[in-house]
């Protein structure tokens, strides 16, 4: 456990406190009362922090850990996959555009996880970065728009660049992964099926081997008649 680590950890904490926050209806913070979108806007932009913190510190202290590296994109997909379905539960975002943003994400690490298994690491891409930052600009003003609905329209502008941006990132994963790691599989295929291929040749040699010298010890010797 370090620092980094540690972050990621609070970010995954706060997934269940952001979810909580926005589907009561009122949160009291003693001696003033605090709205709810206002509150869910702190720890929102708080978690997501923590991602760009980690990030560098586990780079510059050299901290950077398996246990960072798998839990890193899953926290990063709890919080704006919770984002998501919050802001649909309480009626400002689209359940189509979640469930596409959400798809995406659990696309992408399937495609990741083959590729892994495969020898091969798909780094993330420009538009990827550029589509979670877009994600964090859209959902804080979604927040703000579920008191203020003046903010709603401008909300759903940003929602759209964010299908957008995460439409076009996903097409460039598949193609690094048709391109890099497809042609790699097919390659150990081919050589999988020659080795068989070698395999069935040497064993029909060896019984074809195996059937002459049997009939050649099976045959008969001809000699002339005794004469009396």
């Amino acid at each position: 456990m370090n620092v980094p680590n540690a972050l990621t950890i609070l970010r995954i904490f706060f997934v269940p406190l952001l979810v909580a926050v926005l589907v009561e209806d009122n949160v009291w913070m003693r001696p003033f009362p605090l709205s709810n979108e206002w509150l869910a806007l702190g720890i929102f932009l708080v978690a997501a922090g923590t991602d760009l913190l980690d990030g560098y510190l586990a780079r510059r202290w050299k901290q950077v850990t398996t246990v960072g590296t798998l839990l890193d994109p899953i926290a990063d997909k709890l919080l704006i996959s919770a984002a998501l379905i919050s802001l649909v539960q309480v009626g400002v975002l689209p359940g189509w555009m979640a469930i596409l943003i959400i798809g995406r994400e659990f696309a992408v690490s399937g495609l990741r996880q083959i590729a892994a298994a495969e020898g091969y690491t798909i780094k993330a891409s420009d538009l990827g970065k550029t589509k979670m930052f877009s994600q964090v600009v859209a959902v804080s003003c979604m927040l703000l728009a579920v008191r203020h609905p003046a903010l709603r329209a401008p909300g759903m502008v940003l929602m759209w660049i964010v299908v957008v941006f995460a439409i076009l990132s996903a097409i460039s994963y598949f193609r690094k992964f048709w391109h890099k790691v497809d042609e790699r599989i097919k390659l150990g295929r081919r050589r999988e099926l020659l080795v068989l291929e070698r395999k069935r040749q040497r064993m029909e040699r060896r019984q074809r081997r195996s059937r002459g010298s049997s009939n050649l010890g099976t045959e008969t010797i001809w000699k002339p008649p005794e004469v009396n």
